[in-house]
């Protein structure tokens, strides 16, 4: 008789980051340059990066205030796919567009099940850089849309990457 596994909710997070990790580590290799033309549409139709099949847009239709991407399913189940809609804010942003973008990988291949510490950990991964450094871009850049109306603001720092909300300062929305 097999031993019976008593496993976590922690087992299975670190499992799912372990898969996260090396599919952004592929990414990485066979993307190197997202900011070039047409290669983060590229890396959105490769079903070895990301899981559904998902087209870009650039409108706010649905978009909270604040928010700087979404990704919205195109029917009734994950298998019809996704629409990622980013703020048209930047849409002409080529050397900013895959950190927004990358953010809602995890999202799209993991459903509900992602949170925003493997977005950060996806994003940095692919972009290359520190989670840290990764986190502080991705808050500069959706502080660029605005305070958001009615929201209670953190700290001036925000509660940092490894905490229970995203990004924090500002008006921060992913």
């Amino acid at each position: 008789m097999r031993e019976q596994l008593n496993l976590t909710e922690d087992d299975g997070y670190e499992a799912l980051r372990g898969h996260l990790a090396e599919r952004a580590h592929k990414a990485r290799e066979k993307y190197p340059d997202l900011t070039e033309e047409g290669v983060l549409r590229r890396l959105l139709a490769d079903p070895d990066v990301v899981r559904f099949p998902t087209a870009l847009i650039f409108d706010t239709e649905f978009l909270i205030p604040g928010e700087f991407a979404h990704a919205e399913p195109r029917g009734e189940t994950p298998g019809d796919g996704f629409v990622l809609v980013v703020h048209p804010h930047f849409k002409e942003r080529p050397e900013d567009l895959p950190y927004l973008v990358a953010y809602h990988i995890p999202s799209i291949n993991y459903l509900d099940v992602a949170t925003h510490r493997e977005a950060e950990l996806f994003g940095a991964i692919l972009m290359g850089v520190e989670k840290e450094t990764y986190y502080q871009k991705i808050c500069e850049l959706a502080d660029e849309l605005g305070p958001v109306p009615g929201a209670e603001y953190l700290n001036e720092t925000g509660p940092g990457p490894d905490s229970d909300s995203c990004c924090g300062g500002g008006s921060c929305s992913c």
